[in-house]
């Protein structure tokens, strides 16, 4: 069995909060709830969770299975964020809200492939060079943990920010968002 180090442990887990970027992409999931009958902070969660684990072992080879390469996975990430960064600049609806009642909108494209995109699931099949499995897993659990408590405090943070702040964070954010989504397609195609 491989050693559990502290140290990798918090290099792992701070490098996929920063990919994964929960505070960040607070206005989108702000702007994009606000569309839905039912957001629920804990289905994102255990559904981003279950990807990155189930990813984690055995994604790279999906992958494969798929004829997906990695590259071609990121370039379909940068579209929908693309969309989602448009979304947010124009006011427009591109996603559609679930009108069932479902958590449908939670997942996606929420869960994927906002908070869990092609970055976040192939780091994750990268640091498995590098790193125990044991000390991903335990960095996996810690983001999951705060993703949730994140997820969950989005009325608070939105009651704090109010109307015209959350519009003005929403027009930026999604000048990030097309911004990240031109990188992840320019660094994927060229």
């Amino acid at each position: 069995m491989a050693a559990i180090r502290l140290s990798d442990i918090l290099s792992i887990s701070l490098t996929l909060f920063a990919i994964i970027d929960v505070l960040g992409n607070i206005p989108v999931i702000i702007s994009m709830k606000s569309r839905m009958e039912s957001f629920k902070p804990g289905h994102t969660t255990i559904f981003a969770g279950l990807l990155m684990i189930t990813f984690l072992f055995i994604g790279e080879g999906i992958l494969t299975v798929l004829g997906i390469d990695v590259q071609s996975f990121a370039l379909a990430g940068s579209v929908v964020i693309f969309l989602l960064g448009l979304e947010m600049i124009l006011g427009m609806h591109i996603f559609k809200p679930a009108t069932d009642g479902s958590s449908a909108g939670s997942l996606v494209p929420i869960g994927f492939p906002l908070l869990v995109g092609a970055g976040t699931l192939t780091v994750l099949i990268s640091m498995r060079s590098v790193y125990s499995i044991y000390n991903i897993l335990i960095a996996v659990v810690i983001n999951i943990i705060l993703m949730y408590v994140i997820l969950r405090s989005t009325g608070w943070i939105e009651k704090k920010i109010g109307k015209t702040g959350l519009q003005a964070i929403t027009k930026f954010f999604g000048v990030i968002a097309l911004a990240l989504a031109i990188k992840i397609f320019r660094t994927n195609f060229f």
